[in-house]
């Protein structure tokens, strides 16, 4: 693991992305008690108050502190994302493991619905889970975990395969151990580098698509200080104060960007080709 970490950082594109999640954790972590203002506390004397000393960020148009509102809302706009894509990588990873180690009819229909479900656009598909299940953040939690797992199933079955061919998996079947057992404690462990790879680039999305819900009303609901739907109340007072809607927008993307730059990092770490 120190081995892994010094390669990473080595890595211009590693450096900068474990720099930029670093920040977003401790916003995470500590973003509460670093924020100055009651995020949800309403002045009508301060509304849009430009950057400065006193608001770093400005205020919105209810008096609200911008800053604080960006701080409290990276644990929702983040844990929220982090946790779609876990659920969908461990839901993703076990069936995609499965399905290339039963194969068979089982593989052929869990690949052919996984076709089916990818033939949708992600954003389309959570749109429409949102839709009928309700507007909240778990609901949009839920949508983004079941557009991201036929995407993770087909990567995780792609490296099972090869290692499904390998002699410690006929050393298994022929000791006779169980086929959950083998899944789960013989193909899964080794082949774990490409899915966390894929996953911390899918984190990216989901922070994207999370907010995107949330802009669209479907995910966060007023007065929660969440990234997406600051942007979307910002919109309406683009002219006159657009640093309401640059701040959260430039939030989101940096976070998303240091999510991809980590994912390029650990794609070239646990590449054995490349060291």
């Amino acid at each position: 693991m120190p081995d892994m970490l010094k390669r990473l950082l080595r890595s211009p594109q590693g450096a900068a992305g474990v720099l930029i999640i670093l920040l977003a954790l401790l916003m995470v972590v500590g973003g509460a008690h670093v924020a100055p203002f009651d995020p949800e506390s309403i002045s009508i004397l301060t509304r849009y108050k430009p950057p400065s000393a006193e608001h770093w960020f400005g205020t919105d148009q209810m008096g609200r502190d911008i800053f604080s509102r960006v701080m409290v809302g990276a644990r929702s706009t983040i844990l929220l994302s982090l946790l779609a894509t876990a659920l969908a990588m461990v839901i993703g990873s076990v069936l995609g493991t499965a399905s290339a180690y039963l194969g068979g009819k089982f593989d052929e229909f869990m690949m052919r619905t996984m076709d089916a479900v990818m033939a949708i656009p992600s954003l389309l598909f959570a749109l429409l889970i949102v839709s009928t299940l309700g507007q909240s953040s778990m609901n949009a939690v839920l949508a983004i975990t079941i557009a991201f797992v036929p995407g993770m199933v087909r990567i995780s079955r792609s490296v099972a395969l090869a290692a499904r061919q390998q002699d410690y998996i006929n050393a298994a079947i022929a000791r006779g151990e169980a086929g959950h057992y083998i899944i789960l404690r013989e193909m899964l462990p080794n082949i774990l580098a490409p899915i966390i790879v894929e996953a911390t680039i899918r984190v990216a999305f989901a922070i994207m698509l999370f907010a995107t819900l949330s802009f669209l009303g479907l995910g966060a609901q007023p007065p929660e200080p969440e990234w997406g739907l600051m942007v979307s109340e910002a919109r309406a007072y683009f002219f006159n104060a657009p640093w309401m809607m640059m701040i959260p927008g430039f939030a989101i993307a940096l976070v998303a960007i240091g999510f991809n730059l980590l994912g390029d990092g650990l794609r070239d770490v646990l590449n054995p080709r490349s060291h």
